[in-house]
């Protein structure tokens, strides 16, 4: 069995292990020894090594310098991480951030829970981004450490609203920047898409093909796609409306004061009253507005909170929430391969 390297040197170990018979159930056991890893060709020192590489350097890189079979590494990092989320116990979370990847092609999904004043994550699991799968998490906690958790960052899924409702009804719910402006620019791409049906003939040569020009960050524009983007907003005037509606809602975020952030979304609303822009409608319905306290059942808010000083990651590299003693506050960064 491989040991731990001297120098330059492979070490391997020759140990005589014993084999006896069992009186109790008559078959012949082997001698365990604590000090061997899952792999018995492998000493545990060996695997956790391995393992601890692994943090820094991809698995090809680790079997290439330790000179082993790539699957054998994999299985030896597990048995590490495996270690070291016994020796961490299970968490006491405060503030939690909610978030699915995908797994492969088909709409097959996992769930991420991190906690986010740690800043690590503490569950991978479920069997899709059901509420189901979303309670596997709240019962694995168990009900007194469910009771710790003050508030939960998420996107706009409802399945995972509805999990928190249900199993941690004392926590506030806010949703994260990036999928508010998301679901802004669906109802955007709604607006497009009633305007190009209303049009005939030559009248949709200024709708057709302006999709991306539309719903891109002006910054992001060309100066052909700024042009195109003016001669579009000119032309139809109810999606000159809602495209404006769409970027100033970006201003909320801007605000540092919570009775400045409440006045802006009121008045942010009350401007969609007489525009029959139904698409938009929906986020103010779903999002409940920057408030600091949240009701049992109320909807999701979308701003301050109180926390300490600190930075984490929400969803992946997109977007960062920002949290300080006055706020929660998502903003945009470059996207990190």
């Amino acid at each position: 069995m491989r040991d731990l390297s001297c120098g330059d040197r492979r070490v391997y170990l020759e140990v005589d292990i014993r084999r006896v018979d069992c009186p109790s159930c008559g078959g012949v056991k082997r001698e365990g020894l604590d000090w061997l890893a899952d792999n018995p060709f492998y000493t545990k020192r060996f695997a956790f090594y391995v393992g601890r590489r692994c943090r820094s350097g991809t698995i090809k890189d680790v079997a290439r310098e330790l000179h082993l079979d790539w699957h054998t590494v994999k299985e030896l990092e597990k048995q590490y991480m495996r270690e070291q989320l016994r020796r961490v116990g299970l968490p006491g979370p405060k503030v939690i951030g909610i978030d699915e990847i995908s797994i492969r092609k088909g709409h097959s999904y996992r769930i991420v829970v991190s906690d986010l004043l740690r800043r690590r994550p503490i569950w991978f699991g479920g069997v899709d981004r059901s509420e189901e799968s979303m309670g596997m998490f709240y019962a694995e906690l168990g009900e007194r450490k469910r009771k710790g958790i003050y508030l939960a960052v998420m996107d706009m899924w409802k399945p995972f609203r509805n999990a928190a409702k249900t199993h941690i009804p004392q926590a506030r719910i806010l949703f994260d920047k990036f999928h508010v402006m998301q679901h802004l620019g669906l109802a955007l791409d709604e607006v497009l898409k009633s305007g190009y049906a209303r049009l005939t003939g030559k009248d949709r040569r200024f709708i057709k093909g302006q999709k991306y020009t539309l719903l891109s960050n002006r910054e992001n524009l060309t100066l052909e796609g700024r042009r195109s983007l003016a001669t579009l907003l000119k032309v139809n005037k109810r999606l000159n409306v809602a495209y404006l509606l769409k970027e100033s809602f970006d201003q909320l975020w801007n605000y540092e004061r919570e009775a400045w952030a409440r006045r802006f979304f009121e008045n942010w609303k009350s401007a969609l009253k007489w525009q029959r822009l139904k698409p938009i409608l929906i986020i103010p319905r779903a999002a409940g507005g920057p408030v600091r306290q949240r009701e049992p059942g109320q909807a999701g808010a979308i701003g301050h909170i109180d926390a300490p000083d600190r930075v984490v990651a929400v969803g992946g590299a997109r977007h960062l929430v920002t949290l300080d003693h006055r706020e929660l506050r998502a903003v945009d960064t470059p996207h990190r391969q």
